[in-house]
């Protein structure tokens, strides 16, 4: 289950998205659904048209299935979606 505790190193695909802030002011404001995800973008589906927003100079607010937002700094996530599990989950420990 995805939290605000794990979501750094969750699937983002299929959840909501906004860009809160971006160096790129033309990308603040963009929402939608995460469809699709690489390294350095998230591609969100916006209305009838797909929109790629680059990860690093933006901070995104993502909606979780239980209506929980949290807010993510997009360098936080600028890895390849798989290596970004490996690499986060190792700055995490179970108590």
């Amino acid at each position: 289950m995805i939290t605000p505790d794990n979501v750094l190193i969750h699937e983002l695909i299929g959840l909501e998205a906004e860009v809160v802030r971006c160096a790129d002011r033309g990308m603040e404001g963009a929402k939608g659904k995460v469809v699709d995800e690489t390294r350095n973008t998230l591609v969100m589906e916006t209305g009838a048209k797909e929109k790629t927003v680059p990860k690093k100079p933006c901070l995104f607010r993502f909606t979780l299935p239980d209506g929980r937002k949290v807010e993510v700094e997009g360098k936080m996530i600028a890895f390849d979606p798989v290596e970004r599990s490996k690499k986060l989950a190792q700055h995490c420990r179970v108590i």
